[in-house]
């Protein structure tokens, strides 16, 4: 027993510390670290946040692996991020043997493309093996490919409902397979889950957009607690929480009017550039903006009717109604067009 309550006190101390350690961190900014030369596989990296990451990643000097289904603006992406590795192009100069100076060509990081439904197991799979076989062992995997389907739940098709699980949370299942056994081998990586705050709370309209984040940010934490359980301290694992994203993927999304001003969708570049922060800090959580850490912890102490005062207050609880409303006038001039 005298045992069982010593273990209690350390375990006090150490939570108390970890709230020290983690306000230190608001105080005096982690250094970050070095990606360079690094190999960095991205999701959906053919436009949005993927596209972001690619040229932040590329930046910093990092070998990148662009996955999409969308080889052409996959391949827009990778010229981009040539042009980025080109300005960075410029001879460094050490101290030579006897005392000189000599210029030394910089490291040439490079760009891959691949064309990969991340939907597809077989994909995925044969996908990893031809990076591994082409480019080598993956350092860094960002889980960023996502899609909406944009209907009710009662007008959406079946086979929509599953491609939205599939692709926002299966493939994460799928990637993480294809190169974590040489990460854990290396004890050396670093995962990145880019979710939601739509997977930490829901609203109506989107059913299965919200359970495919939820269950993206479930594999997350349990995937973090077996790397803590098998000790390997050496792979790093950051999820991403952004609010709306002003990608064009929920389209007409709106809160109440006089609320708006006080919390505007996301530029995805400023998403992009906190998420950077997180990940080369290795930063387990990042929400943005703060906000979404507040609404998340009163999600879990208050009441539900609670909360539903609080959504419609914000006009939160039809928000995504004109989207969706949006893509079904837009599916049905298509349909239109084509004759249907």
């Amino acid at each position: 027993m005298m045992i069982i309550i010593a273990e209690f006190f350390v375990v006090i101390l150490k939570v108390l510390w970890a709230f020290v350690t983690a306000g230190c961190k608001w105080v005096v900014r982690p250094k970050e670290k070095s990606v360079a030369g690094q190999v960095c596989v991205i999701t959906g990296a053919g436009s949005g946040l993927g596209r972001l990451f690619a040229k932040e990643f590329a930046r910093r000097r990092a070998i990148l692996v662009l996955w999409d289904i969308n080889s052409q603006s996959n391949e827009e992406t990778a010229e981009m991020v040539r042009q980025i590795y080109h300005e960075l192009d410029t001879p460094i100069t050490k101290d030579g043997p006897v005392g000189g100076v000599e210029e030394v060509p910089p490291f040439q990081p490079q760009v891959y493309t691949y064309l990969c439904d991340v939907g597809k197991r077989e994909s995925v799979y044969s996908t990893a093996e031809k990076v591994r076989r082409e480019v080598g062992n993956v350092d860094i995997l960002i889980n960023n490919a996502g899609v909406v389907s944009g209907h009710h739940l009662l007008e959406c098709p079946d086979e929509l409902i599953e491609r939205t699980m599939v692709v926002n949370c299966h493939a994460h299942f799928w990637t993480t397979k294809a190169f974590l056994p040489k990460m854990l081998e290396l004890n050396h990586g670093h995962i990145v889950t880019v979710a939601s705050s739509l997977g930490l709370f829901s609203t109506a309209g989107v059913e299965d957009y919200c359970a495919s984040k939820f269950g993206a940010i479930g594999f997350h934490e349990s995937l973090s607690h077996e790397l803590k359980a098998s000790e390997k301290e050496g792979i790093k694992m950051t999820l991403v929480c952004p609010y709306l994203v002003d990608t064009g993927m929920f389209k007409g999304c709106r809160i109440r009017k006089e609320i708006e001003p006080f919390l505007p969708p996301l530029k995805p570049e400023f998403c992009v550039k906190q998420s950077m922060r997180a990940i080369l800090t290795d930063q387990p959580m990042i929400c943005t903006p703060r906000i979404v850490y507040m609404v998340n912890f009163m999600k879990s102490i208050l009441p539900f009717e609670a909360i539903v005062c609080m959504y419609r207050f914000l006009g939160a609880d039809k928000c995504m109604y004109p989207f969706l409303a949006q893509r079904k006038e837009a599916m049905n001039n298509n349909e239109a067009k084509n004759g249907i």
